[in-house]
């Protein structure tokens, strides 16, 4: 069957040169935009309650935008001066970069990841003496707290905010050609919103293998899945599954 509507389960992006809406001018396709899952904030009451004083740390490991968001936040409610002697760990330049929003960068030790949290690994080990804080979500990938404890280094993890399901009950007679996902959280999120859903002629697409063994788990069906060698983005998979479907158009 031909393709002709997507449904990314992601906020609509930002940036104009997206290759998302590459992909809807080239193939003629309608893309739409829905988050089926979103965050938010913990309190600082709530932070109290987790025994969390901020001023207890030296070191902040973050490891995405929402993790520096809500940091800052939490730091503001409790009014809480974040010294400029605190060293920021990130995970990867993207979220290094987005630092800058609250820092001046320039005058901050920052120590930066290539992408993957393995690759902080050496410049954690490098400063065991620091006394490390993860603010984090409150669905942490288990690999994350195995490395920091073989480490063995001095640090607390935090619910700085959560992963909430989105009310997606205006979609419940919308179809859509291909569904696209990128967590286990979204297919959650799918199910607890559409208990009945049933695939039948709907693709769906997902990126990563904990997301696929999510979707199988539930019984579905992978139409399409990235990353591969072939198509390392979610984009180029789907380009290349249309382009196959929709021969002959």
């Amino acid at each position: 069957m031909k393709v002709k509507t997507i449904l990314v389960s992601q906020p609509e992006p930002k940036i104009e040169n997206s290759p998302y809406f590459d992909l809807q001018e080239r193939q003629k396709v309608k893309v739409d935009f829905r988050p089926f899952i979103h965050v938010e904030g913990v309190s600082a009451k709530d932070i109290r309650q987790q025994k969390i004083d901020l001023s207890k740390f030296t070191a902040i490991i973050l490891t995405s935008r929402n993790s520096v968001d809500h940091f800052f936040r939490v730091a503001e409610e409790m009014r809480f001066k974040v010294p400029d002697s605190m060293k920021y760990f990130c995970q990867s330049e993207a979220v290094a970069y987005y630092l800058q929003k609250y820092v001046v960068y320039r005058k901050r030790k920052i120590y930066v990841g290539k992408r993957n949290f393995e690759d902080l690994t050496p410049l954690i080990k490098k400063y065991k003496e620091e006394k490390f804080l993860l603010p984090t979500t409150d669905k942490v990938k288990p690999i994350i707290p195995e490395i920091l404890d073989n480490l063995e280094v001095n640090w607390i993890q935090a619910t700085f905010y959560k992963t909430v399901i989105s009310d997606l009950s205006d979609l419940a007679d919308v179809y859509y050609d291909i569904l696209v996902f990128f967590s286990p959280s979204g297919i959650d999120s799918l199910f607890h919103n559409f208990p009945d859903f049933k695939q039948n002629d709907t693709r769906i697409a997902v990126f990563g293998n904990t997301t696929v063994k999510a979707v199988e788990k539930k019984g579905l069906r992978v139409d399409i899945a990235a990353p591969t060698p072939e198509t390392p983005s979610m984009t180029m998979a789907l380009q290349k599954y249309i382009d196959s479907v929709n021969k002959g158009k």
